[in-house]
């Protein structure tokens, strides 16, 4: 299955790096938020409960994500939507950004202004959005033979080895029941959520080219509002 590149590793990275600024905590606290309006007990709510390990591997204080818990409760606190929004990027590479706001007039023109600054635009709605699929995606902290057949066997769609690790795929109302199932076979997951899986990627073996798509990338990443980017750009060089 296509989907992943370069990108998925330098956003693991930077993700690293923002969790130890403490940048990083106002995505997570929204995501939480945004799942915990369909439950606030992660036992029964499997999606706050992946957003709750996120957070928890990023570090975020406890406070932090109880009061991201109790924010769907709070008749005083904003109420949060997702939105997703669709771009294109240098060389025409699709670009799907996932957002959580509470107000759509403030993300939508930092949304674009990311997009145009950085030699991208903001696409009209659909015309990206179908070259992507809406899966589950695992990271699980192995690799070989009888590491895929223990995901496949736990219900995977797919997988493939990346960087050191099997990147497994679910459908979206599965992903949940294969990620327990993997842990329960005894193999670590590392992480755990819906992303949009390109279905065809585009390759970009050009530096310059590549730099130019990873600083849209990049700017539409430090977005607050912003809780993931995918691309279908495949980065097969090495940036410096």
């Amino acid at each position: 299955m296509s989907g992943h590149s370069k990108w998925s590793t330098i956003k693991r990275e930077k993700g690293a790096k923002d969790a130890k600024r403490g940048v990083v905590f106002t995505k997570l606290g929204n995501m939480i938020a945004i799942s915990a309006r369909s439950g606030t007990d992660p036992v029964m709510n499997s999606a706050l409960a992946m957003a709750i390990e996120k957070a928890k591997q990023a570090n975020m204080p406890n406070a932090n994500i109880q009061r991201a818990i109790d924010r769907v409760n709070d008749k005083n606190a904003a109420v949060l939507e997702e939105v997703a929004y669709e771009g294109m990027g240098p060389a025409g590479v699709g670009i799907i950004i996932e957002t959580a706001t509470d107000n759509r007039n403030r993300t939508l023109p930092e949304v674009k202004n990311a997009l145009t600054k950085n030699g991208g635009r903001l696409a009209d709605a659909g015309s990206v959005m179908f070259q992507f699929d809406h899966k589950g995606v695992i990271r699980v902290a192995s690799v070989g033979e009888d590491a895929l057949l223990t995901v496949l066997d736990a219900g995977a769609e797919d997988a493939a080895e990346e960087d050191g690790e099997l990147i497994v795929y679910t459908e979206q109302k599965d992903l949940a029941k294969v990620r327990t199932a993997i842990v329960d076979a005894g193999l670590e997951v590392k992480d755990a959520e819906l992303q949009y899986v390109a279905k065809s990627m585009i390759e970009i073996d050009d530096a310059e080219t590549a730099r130019k798509i990873l600083k849209v990338l990049d700017a539409l990443d430090d977005l607050d509002d912003v809780v993931n980017v995918h691309t279908n750009a495949d980065i097969t060089i090495d940036i410096e």
